[in-house]
C-alpha cells in the first residue's frame, strides 16, 4: 500500500486530457512523417523524373534515407529522455538533508 505513504498515487487524467494528449501525439507523428517524406524525396528523387516507377538507385536511396531518419529519431529521443531523467533525479535529490 505504498500510495498511503506518498508513493505513486497520481490523479487520473480526464477524458479531455486524454483526447488532447492523443491529438498532440497524432500531430507529432504526422509532422514527423511529413518531414521524412519531404527530406527523403528531395534527397533521392530528382525533380524531373523520366519514369513512372522508381529505379533501383532511387529505391535504395529512399530505403537508406528512411532507415537513417528513424535511427536518428530514436537516438535523439533516447538522449532527450536521459536528460529529462537526469533533471528529474537532480531536482528530487537532496531531500531533507541535501
Amino acid at each position: 500500500m505504498s500510495f498511503l505513504f506518498g508513493g505513486g498515487a497520481r490523479p487520473q487524467p480526464t477524458s479531455a486530457e486524454k483526447i488532447a494528449a492523443a491529438e498532440a501525439e497524432i500531430e507529432m507523428v504526422s509532422n514527423m512523417f511529413n518531414q521524412l517524406v519531404d527530406t527523403c524525396t528531395r534527397k533521392c528523387i530528382p525533380p524531373q523524373y523520366r519514369e513512372a516507377d522508381l529505379n533501383k538507385g532511387e529505391s535504395v536511396c529512399l530505403d537508406r534515407c528512411v532507415a537513417k531518419f528513424f535511427e536518428v529519431n530514436v537516438k535523439v529521443s533516447e538522449k532527450m529522455q536521459g536528460e529529462a531523467a537526469q533533471r528529474q533525479g537532480a531536482s528530487g535529490a537532496g531531500g531533507m538533508f541535501g
